[in-house]
């Protein structure tokens, strides 16, 4: 059935049962995703879904419904969910149907070269990928992990107060692991690229950066418990960042599961930390014009050289607060309510490359992984420990690999002792939102070792 028909059909049938205020959210998804083993496809998905989120106001509460069916027997079902989900509402929050904002940055997040590469040429890559990790070292034994996962997304979002918006993006990554082995010593390295330019994918560079970073790792020890200086490389202070990231959801500072509550124009973090979210950023998995409540997305600095400026705002928090919504109000699926998500937030690049900053460290750790960010850390103390490995850094030199330590500290206490911001901004994997980071010199961190 077409969308524009069920829409209209969808508010004449709400019309009728009383209703005056509707949207309608319909997404999209394509995707395929393929893993190989040993020269051979091990797993391949192709898969698309498509759903359609219904709300209304009834009773001055607001009411979902969501169906995975887009034709006109879902109608019926849509409203009368919606509005006996309104009906058992018992919140006091205020909601309402947008009507749009006065106007919207054009954004394109969509490839179309990328949109057309097929299953096939993604095969190849994956295979390739394995190929030539394999044959980069003979220490390595196997490469448990060569992936890669082409997705694309497209949104529809339309009400009764007139507005009328879409959206189409997609991406591409490619996530590889290998062991290798040495006598009786086996590490492994994983390595990642994500974006929506296929050209960008290089598969021998990307080989390579595995192969390396698994064999450096080759005879690494602990090191003895002791507070050291640290610095985290830019892929571990993005995933930490990324871990931390809901500290600046308003919805949290509500309920009171963030201590970043009352700290509004405070300083919470080094003058050198500013934090953006940045949903126009060319390139930004996350970029996007508009909400998944209609809301124009807008450049913040979040944190501006250590001053806590805004919190990240849906409609529903920023009537709470008494402010304009933040354009933050997103939802994971169509299935899901309107929760809150940064878009592409990532501390701002310093002026110190990494190997600068390793020449000015005496004596100290290079942290280049962690393990355990959901259940070794907690978002409302900011408190974390994480197993950890690296290099060990001695007179500003790398010393020696390191491993089975564990890292700990306080996220915030850590934002406050950022003595040096690197040059090499990378962005983790997507999840809430698109989080990215420079490596960060920390003045010290708890180290446990032997």
């Amino acid at each position: 059935m077409d969308k524009k028909v069920l829409i209209n059909r969808i508010f004449e049938e709400g019309r009728k049962k009383g209703l005056k205020d509707m949207e309608v959210f319909i997404q999209e998804s394509n995707d395929f995703k393929l893993r190989v083993f040993k020269s051979e496809v091990d797993e391949l998905n192709i898969s698309k879904e498509e759903g359609l989120s219904f709300r209304c106001i009834y009773d001055g509460k607001i009411g979902y419904s969501y169906t995975e069916k887009l034709d006109e027997t879902s109608i019926d079902m849509l409203i009368n969910e919606a509005v006996e989900n309104a009906s058992a509402v018992d919140s006091e929050d205020v909601e309402e149907i947008f009507a749009g904002s006065k106007s919207y940055t054009e954004v394109d997040s969509f490839n179309t070269k990328l949109e057309n590469l097929n299953v096939k040429d993604g095969i190849e890559f994956a295979k390739s990928l394995e190929k030539e990790a394999l044959e980069l070292d003979k220490r390595v034994i196997s490469v448990p992990h060569c992936i890669f996962n082409k997705q694309s997304m497209h949104t529809i979002l339309v009400n009764t107060k007139g507005l009328n918006l879409e959206d189409k993006s997609n991406i591409a990554y490619s996530y590889v692991n290998v062991m290798v082995k040495e006598n009786d010593d086996v590490k492994t390295s994983s390595k990642y690229i994500i974006s929506n330019d296929f050209s960008k994918f290089d598969y021998k560079v990307l080989a390579k950066q595995v192969v390396e970073e698994a064999v450096s790792m080759l005879g690494a020890e602990s090191v003895k418990s002791d507070t050291y200086p640290v610095i985290l490389r830019n892929d571990v202070a993005a995933d930490i960042l990324g871990a931390f990231s809901p500290i600046f959801s308003a919805e949290n500072v509500q309920k009171n599961l963030s201590l970043l509550k009352g700290k509004l124009n405070k300083k919470i973090a080094s003058e050198i930390i500013t934090i953006v979210d940045n949903p126009f950023m060319k390139g930004g998995i996350a970029s996007c014009s508009f909400d998944n409540e209609g809301v124009a997305t807008k450049y913040k600095k979040v944190v501006d050289r250590g001053v806590l400026t805004t919190y990240l705002h849906n409609i529903k928090t920023a009537k709470k607060d008494g402010v304009q919504s933040t354009g933050n109000g997103f939802k994971p699926s169509f299935k899901s309510p309107v929760s809150i998500s940064p878009t592409n937030m990532y501390i701002e690049n310093g002026d110190k490359s990494l190997d600068e900053m390793i020449r000015s460290v005496k004596r100290g750790i290079l942290i280049i992984d962690v393990k355990g960010l959901h259940s070794g850390l907690n978002t409302v103390s900011g408190d974390f420990s994480l197993a950890a490995s690296g290099y060990e850094i001695v007179d500003g030199r790398i010393n020696r690999p390191v491993n089975q330590i564990t890292i700990a500290g306080n996220f915030y206490d850590l934002l406050n002792n950022v003595l040096e911001i690197g040059n090499d901004l990378k962005f983790a994997l997507p999840m809430n939102g698109f989080i990215g980071s420079p490596s960060l010199k920390i003045k010290e961190l708890s180290v446990a070792g032997m």
